[in-house]
């Protein structure tokens, strides 16, 4: 393929990323089916000279897209949730039941799953460990056909900011009601009442920053070996310290701006009386930057910033803003992985793998996850009247759509840039094969069963 010709390839595909949303909108094929397929197709064509798609050739490279793209769709995960939490409030706490459940219990037990099940097969303990974490997470980025829609606004009254005198009261008094994040007028005007969306968005909100404690795991078992050494150090700060951390910075740095752009005492810093959604991109490097500094999650504390500026005047058209360019940025960054996943894996990305690849993968969509899912919701399960509750039905959609995607990628890159895992490229063509599954089995059906529990879901409620 010349180099001008990859131009034409990109504009094409770019083009074609452009107008899937809406083509495919009544039937059961989804955007990222589409571009992996594309990008298959394209690999087939020779490549220019000197050009290489071969993850261990460019990990960098690989490492710092997807972890971008992750943490792009991890700020669009925390604006868009319209269901608040309040730390103070218990009513909150059990309005995220389902989402407590999937990270206490369902993520653990599928990291565990994969991991014992990659050992059995033959893997060493420590690529057996990496495997499951980065195997684990529901994706952000790949799950938008069941996951929440985008932030919804209730204040469709609001003055115009020219208001002067007027527009400044308004804005000290509607401060003081939208400080406490999980306050019961918010959970009375805007909440998410699809509790299956609602979980599955939270869940992969928070989950991608919590496998990095077995990331680092697996590899501090490949450096320094049994767990007796270095047990509990990783627990008291891989574990729990560096969440703490990066939770901790995003509230902060998600309350300051958001204290400016509403509620500054000078016009010119209310961002969001001008309507400026460059906000959220500014917020995203900075909390990770600040994060990543003091060491802790970035992740966890990009999702933490995105929560704390939704907290903040919740029913406000500024959200919406930002979140619409945080989603096409994310849908751009997505056109490139995917194109680039699918050319690798008709480039030779595949050629190390053989039948324990196959079996983890089919294992992982079709047995781990959705019955350490159901284990998570459907033993002891809130009753669907109650915030948090669940029919047995959505508990069982919400336990099999567990999408793999862009985050298996960034954690597989992240720990091989660590570490040389002699596994390396088998364990890069077993990720690449789970999420190419999870991609088109769970978008093959993301439809036909979102729109059946809708049905269900108006029917009990007629």
């Amino acid at each position: 393929m010349p180099t001008n010709a990859v131009y034409l390839v990109v504009g094409l595909a770019m083009l074609v990323a452009a107008v899937l949303p809406s083509v495919l909108a009544r039937y059961a094929i989804s955007a990222p089916m589409v571009l992996l397929a594309l990008g298959m197709a394209i690999g087939l064509a020779p490549l220019p000279s000197g050009l290489s798609i071969d993850p261990v050739d460019v990990r960098p490279t690989v490492q710092r897209l997807t972890e971008i793209t992750v943490l792009v769709a991890l700020m669009g995960v925390g604006l868009a949730l319209d269901r608040p939490f309040s730390f103070r409030n218990r009513e909150s706490w059990g309005a995220w039941s389902a989402t407590w459940r999937l990270l206490v219990i369902a993520m653990p037990l599928t990291i565990a799953g994969i991991a014992l099940l990659g050992w059995a097969l033959g893997l060493a303990p420590a690529a057996a460990l990496l495997l499951g974490a980065l195997l684990s997470p529901t994706d952000p980025v790949l799950a938008g056909d069941v996951q929440v829609a985008g932030p919804r606004v209730v204040d469709d009254k609001r003055e115009d900011a020219e208001g002067g005198e007027s527009k400044d009261s308004e804005s000290a008094e509607s401060a003081e009601t939208a400080e406490s994040a999980g306050s019961a007028e918010s959970a009375e005007e805007i909440d998410e009442k699809d509790e299956v969306r609602f979980a599955l968005t939270s869940e992969a909100g928070l989950n991608d920053g919590l496998a990095f404690p077995f990331v680092y795991a697996a590899i501090f078992l490949a450096v320094e070996g049994p767990a007796s050494g270095w047990f509990l150090r990783w627990v008291g700060w891989e574990l729990v310290g560096k969440v703490v951390l990066g939770v901790a910075v995003g509230i902060l740095v998600g309350w300051g701006l958001a204290r400016v752009a509403f509620r500054a005492p000078r016009r010119a810093l209310r961002l969001a009386e001008q309507g400026e959604p460059l906000l959220v991109l500014a917020a995203l490097v900075l909390t990770y930057g600040v994060s990543e500094l003091v060491g802790g999650y970035g992740f966890l504390a990009v999702f933490a910033c995105g929560m704390a500026l939704r907290a903040a005047e919740r029913g406000h058209e500024y959200h919406r803003s930002m979140h619409e360019l945080v989603a096409n940025l994310e849908r751009l960054l997505v056109l490139v992985v995917l194109l680039l996943l699918g050319t690798a894996m008709t480039k030779g990305l595949l050629a190390p793998l053989d039948w324990r690849g196959v079996l983890v993968a089919l294992v992982l969509v079709f047995v781990l996850r959705p019955l350490a899912g159901f284990l998570s919701l459907g033993l002891w399960r809130h009753r669907s009247a109650y915030p948090g509750g669940m029919t047995r039905w959505e508990a069982l959609a919400t336990a099999f759509f567990g999408v793999r995607g862009v985050g298996s990628l960034y954690y597989l890159a992240y720990a091989a840039g660590l570490y040389a895992f002699p596994e390396e490229r088998w364990l890069w063509a077993v990720t690449a094969v789970a999420i190419t599954v999870s991609v088109f089995v769970h978008g093959t059906l993301a439809t036909p069963v979102m729109r059946h529990l809708e049905v269900r879901r108006e029917r009990l409620t007629a």
